[in-house]
């Protein structure tokens, strides 16, 4: 008869508990209704700069102002992204983060992965597009961040209350959604090659 020191048995333990929450996971995820995606994307029409409205922020933007997500199609396929803000305040210190976009649904173009460190590429799907490209909404299988964004920055309320009722309709609780104050701040003229993040 084998004996087990505590040590075995509490790593055991651990990876017993590891296991369980994975299933846990694969099976919650399994259940989840798929997210909606647009059928079909101009990527050159999608390209350059968008406003973001409002957003269930991560973690780095939960204090940004004058948010703008900027794209560029390189010659690769890819997609030279680039996120700036004004931190804290309308005229806060400019913070600029980089990514770089990589289409997994070719025949769409609304499905990318978003790479921000080598080799991890976050889930990005265009979920609404207007038809003359004027708003956006990036979206999550998870539903754990989503980002409305037009080509200017505000939209009317009727606008808005159509894409918030849109996103409860995919699936989304909109407790944690701020709206992003826009001022003349941050709105300069700003590259869109690639730049190290600050």
């Amino acid at each position: 008869m084998k004996i087990y020191s505590k040590r075995d048995t509490n790593m055991r333990i651990a990876v017993y508990i590891v296991v369980a929450s994975m299933w846990i996971l694969i099976t919650g995820c399994q259940t989840m209704k798929p997210i909606y995606t647009v059928e079909a994307v101009d990527l050159k029409r999608f390209m350059g700069d968008w406003y973001i409205i409002a957003s269930i922020p991560t973690f780095i933007e939960k204090n940004a102002y004058n948010a703008v997500e900027s794209y560029r199609l390189d010659e690769d396929g890819t997609i030279a992204t680039t996120f700036r803000f004004n931190k804290d305040g309308l005229d806060g210190p400019l913070k600029k983060y980089t990514a770089r976009g990589f289409i997994r649904d070719k025949l769409s173009n609304a499905v990318w992965g978003m790479q921000f460190i080598w080799p991890f590429k976050a889930e990005y799907r265009i979920v609404y597009l207007a038809e003359d490209y004027s708003q956006t909404v990036i979206g999550r299988s998870k539903r754990d961040y989503v980002w409305i964004m037009a080509r200017q920055p505000s939209i009317a309320d009727k606008d808005y209350e159509r894409i918030l009722e849109f996103l409860t309709d995919q699936g989304y609780s909109l407790k944690d959604l701020r709206k992003v104050p826009h001022g003349s701040a941050g709105h300069e003229s700003e590259p869109t090659h690639p730049i190290k993040s600050s």
